[in-house]
């Protein structure tokens, strides 16, 4: 059995369109210089940390920046969707044995309604939720802690730059997902365990279920 953690945004959800819609719309409020488009090519191949850096913006700010982002993304629910190809995959890995879990900086109540939404029907074991935008490393290690599970086991999948970093920093494989945020090239310089470009690839990086591995028996 192999544990997959997701991130959410851009990797599970297909929210970056609306997230960049509402973060325009804050960026009076917040004090921050609006994204046009081709900004936003650009801010996708640096890190988190650069983009900081880019919008000038402090980063005691960042946690209020975040949770309108996500008060205002709950608002948007009813046009959300799933990253094409995404769902089918995830029923694959669960009718599989393997488990599925969310460590996401996105807000609790965001998730649990996206999810619902979509039909609730997937069982993730873990959701973890509010991670603050540089500290998912910490939060990835004690997560497995948590549940007792092998570092070695259990695959974060993520669409960033910070993703694969900080798997690497939690002892995890990296998968990193080109469908999202970061560019293929910049995710590539971040050296993930694992680069793909369509969901269908995450079933060729978890363990064979039982039977397999037994040759069917």
């Amino acid at each position: 059995m192999t544990i997959v953690l997701f991130d959410f945004d851009g990797t599970l959800a297909d929210t970056l369109p609306t997230v960049l819609a509402i973060a325009n719309r804050l960026a009076p409020e917040f004090g921050y210089p609006p994204t046009g488009a081709t900004e936003w090519e650009q801010l996708r191949s640096l890190s988190s940390r650069e983009i900081l850096r880019s919008k000038r913006m402090p980063r005691w700010k960042l946690p209020w920046v975040l949770r309108r982002l996500s008060q205002e993304l709950r608002s948007e629910l009813p046009r959300l969707t799933w990253i094409p190809g995404i769902e089918p995959v995830l029923q694959q890995l669960v009718a599989e044995g393997h488990s599925l879990g969310i460590v996401t900086s996105n807000a609790n109540p965001t998730v649990a309604a996206f999810l619902a939404h979509q039909g609730g029907a997937l069982p993730f074991r873990v959701m973890q939720t509010g991670v603050g935008i540089l500290g998912k490393a910490r939060v990835l290690g004690r997560v497995v802690w948590w549940q007792g599970w092998d570092p070695r086991s259990v695959l974060y999948v993520g669409d960033e730059v910070r993703d694969v970093e900080a798997a690497r920093r939690a002892g995890l494989r990296s998968v990193a997902v080109t469908w999202g945020f970061n560019t293929a090239t910049a995710l590539a310089a971040a050296q993930p365990d694992y680069l793909i470009h369509d969901p269908r690839s995450l079933l060729t990086l978890v363990s064979p279920p039982v039977g397999e591995i037994w040759g069917g028996w």
